[in-house]
């Protein structure tokens, strides 16, 4: 985000609510936050907090436009004094939080008028501004291991811009967007499925915020056995595959002969499968020990490529990975409802999701593959 001039920027007064224990399960291979007994001390340990700080450091520069009213501590308090924010406190929290903190911070803030609340979680933290009745315009900085609703910006950086416009005064237009998490008991039943739980006036600009989670039509099931053909056929011997989340992979490993674990990363080597639902650790060390791939898909209406689902791909092992070694796969139905937009890069470092910017090669099935621009 470049802009140089602040002296026509309007004032705003934001409210900061941070869930510090959000995507805290990603590495670990976890399917969320919730219900998690986090205990988090400090901004280092937070990746809530450091996907709000990439967020907050970009607007430093128009501070004397910007008030914030914030709870205490990892909530919001300790981010703003970091950067030098003007802050008023106005909800106190002990260690652990809970949902329930989420909750009453926020009435707490919807009590101070302000413009714009922005918040850093997940599916669960928007559900609970939902709980909330929050009626003020909301922006969520993503950093929960779930996010199929239409609340969040598509990464802080995008938030940040989506700010800048509000101070500028030019309009931004706000649309209610869909809150919506995953269903446990469908999840119990091996199948992944949302369900709604209300909706959030967001400010709306289809370039900087991400779409609702689509789930793919009927019709992409016979494509995606194409796709599951055409890899299946072209796996290398001696080298160790991983399987991402989403349906496309699912079809693969059904190809292969072995359930998807969902929401889980499954490995395979030379046909056949070594480890399930592994975690960042687990796979820091079995690309120690053999040359690897990674496939992946894309979210439906979303485009995400990285940072959604798959949080334990972290920046250091996708760097020794290598983007060489990106296998990305989708139906063309997919890509079509993409309308345009690049697939997104979110993995936490603004510096990797800038040098794996550009072109890349999409199986859409098969013999059948697409250049596709990967952005930020």
């Amino acid at each position: 985000m470049k802009h140089e001039n602040n002296s026509c920027l309007h004032p705003l007064h934001i409210g900061l609510l941070i869930n510090p224990i959000a995507g805290l399960g990603g590495e670990l291979a976890l399917k969320g936050s919730d219900n998690q007994q986090w205990i988090v001390s400090s901004a280092q340990q937070s990746r809530a907090y450091q996907r709000a700080y990439q967020s907050l450091i970009l607007l430093q520069l128009y501070k004397d436009k910007l008030t914030f009213s914030s709870a205490n501590s990892l909530m919001g308090e300790q981010l703003l004094k970091d950067l030098e924010f003007n802050t008023q406190i106005v909800y106190l929290t002990n260690q652990p939080t809970q949902a329930t903190d989420t909750i009453a911070a926020a009435q707490a803030l919807m009590q101070q008028k302000i413009d714009l609340l922005l918040f850093v979680g997940g599916d669960g933290t928007a559900r609970d501004l939902c709980t909330a009745k929050v009626n003020c315009p909301v922006l969520g900085i993503p950093a929960g291991v779930k996010m199929h609703s239409g609340v969040f910006a598509l990464n802080p950086e995008s938030a940040a811009d989506i700010i800048y416009k509000l101070m500028s005064g030019n309009g931004v237009a706000v649309e209610q967007a869909e809150v919506r998490d995953l269903d446990e008991l469908a999840l119990q039943q091996g199948k992944i499925r949302t369900q709604f739980y209300g909706e959030l006036s967001v400010p709306i600009d289809t370039k900087l915020i991400q779409q609702m989670k689509c789930a793919s039509p009927d019709s992409d099931a016979l494509v995606q056995q194409e796709i599951a053909a055409f890899v299946s056929e072209r796996l290398e011997d001696e080298v160790l595959y991983f399987f991402g989340v989403g349906s496309t992979c699912a079809a693969i490993m059904q190809q292969l002969g072995f359930e998807h674990t969902l929401m889980g990363f499954d490995a395979i080597l030379n046909g056949e499968l070594i480890a399930q639902d592994v975690n960042a650790q687990q796979i820091k060390e079995l690309i120690a020990r053999y040359p690897c791939k990674v496939i992946l898909t894309v979210t439906g209406g979303q485009g995400v490529l990285l940072g959604r689902g798959n949080q334990q791909l972290t920046p250091t092992i996708l760097r020794q990975i290598g983007r060489d070694n990106i296998w990305v796969v989708a139906t063309p139905h997919k890509l079509k409802s993409l309308e345009g937009r690049a697939l997104v890069l979110d993995t936490g470092d603004a510096a990797l999701n800038k040098a794996w910017q550009g072109l890349i090669k999409v199986t859409t099935g098969y013999e059948q593959e697409q250049l596709y621009y990967v952005g930020q």
